[in-house]
């Protein structure tokens, strides 16, 4: 497959079977994405958003198909050499924020920096600079439980960014949110990618955000339109 992006997925197909019956929730995806490029993938519930970005990711095998990130054919990838160019490449951001609740901002942000073998000093540091540049310095201590949504979401977002990958997949990452705070987190996502020549792939049900993105994808029953 020849790439000029630095996302680019050929001819995904992802099907699930239960019993006798396949269920085909992709069909034959293509799309590049360009380097710093703030791209959207948009569609109704069901036509496979979440399985395509999650196949973007690493997080999921297709059936069929090849994604390549960075150059790199990460289905051509171990397991564990998956996972590890997962943590250095690739940011993610999910609609439930999915942070430890025994953890504060900080700690939550570090994880990623730790896991991927980053001194507590040096982890320390990026997610304090992260934190702040997501307006919760004086947050950064509080715990999940003492942080509203649109907080924890923030947090979410400096966490996805502490190991300054060169993309950031995005699955509705305002869907639990009032519109106030969705508002805020997509200004946040259009300025930190602006700021940081980060690509971000946002799975999205909001036509208005969608139309200010750089270009957008329609999905309809698991193909591009």
């Amino acid at each position: 497959m020849t790439t000029g992006g630095v996302v680019n997925a050929h001819d995904l197909h992802r099907t699930f079977r239960s019993g006798e019956e396949e269920l085909h929730v992709l069909r034959g995806v293509s799309l590049e994405v360009a380097r710093g490029e703030l791209f959207g993938v948009v569609g109704a519930s069901g036509a496979g958003k979440t399985t395509l970005l999650y196949l973007l990711g690493g997080l999921d095998r297709p059936s069929r198909g090849e994604v390549l990130v960075k150059g790199t054919d990460i289905f051509g990838l171990s397991d564990r050499e998956l996972s590890q160019f997962r943590n250095e490449h690739i940011g993610f951001i999910f609609q439930f924020h999915h942070l430890l609740p025994e953890f504060s901002a900080l700690e939550n942000t570090m994880m990623p920096a730790i896991i991927g073998g980053a001194g507590r000093k040096e982890a320390r540091e990026r997610a304090e600079e992260l934190l702040s540049e997501v307006g919760l310095a004086d947050r950064m201590h509080h715990r999940p439980g003492e942080l509203s949504g649109g907080e924890c979401q923030r947090v979410a977002v400096a966490r996805a960014l502490v190991n300054c990958p060169e993309v950031v997949l995005a699955d509705e990452p305002t869907g639990n949110l009032d519109s106030k705070n969705s508002a805020r987190v997509h200004e946040l996502l259009r300025r930190l990618n602006a700021a940081r020549e980060c690509t971000f792939v946002v799975v999205t049900h909001d036509q208005q955000f969608a139309a200010t993105l750089d270009r957008f994808a329609h999905l309809v029953d698991g193909q591009i339109k």
